[in-house]
């Protein structure tokens, strides 16, 4: 279960920042007591912050049954996130705004995954 980003975090995800544009797959899965409307709220606040980085919300989306997969492996809800460089998603997140709308999202969420996707040119 992984909800914060830890500095140890942050230094492994940095080590490959080859200054390219890099896509962030969030997948969600929300607490039974309202985390879906905190989620909601997070977004609101964190959509502007994100936005002056540089960063777009590229798809986000609810998850619907899973076609194959074992027990535990569906998601509430699935985003994809394109940032202009890694060093750019850890400037966002060490933003005093960003660090206010943080804790609204870890309270939003049961589990979660942040993993990285290099773009491929095809």
């Amino acid at each position: 279960m992984m909800i914060k980003v830890t500095a140890a975090d942050i230094d492994r995800f940095l080590a490959e920042d080859d200054d390219q544009p890099t896509v962030m797959l969030n997948l969600l899965r929300f607490k039974a007591d309202g985390g879906r409307q905190r989620y909601l709220d997070y977004l609101a606040m964190a959509g502007p912050i994100v936005g002056r980085y540089g960063a777009e919300i590229i798809l986000a989306g609810d998850g619907a049954t899973a076609l194959c997969a074992e027990p535990g492996q569906s998601w509430d809800a699935v985003a994809l996130v394109r940032y202009p460089n890694r060093s750019t998603f850890v400037e966002m997140i060490a933003d005093p705004a960003y660090a206010v709308a943080d804790p609204i999202r870890m309270s939003a969420l049961e589990e979660a995954v942040l993993q990285p996707i290099r773009i491929m040119r095809l």
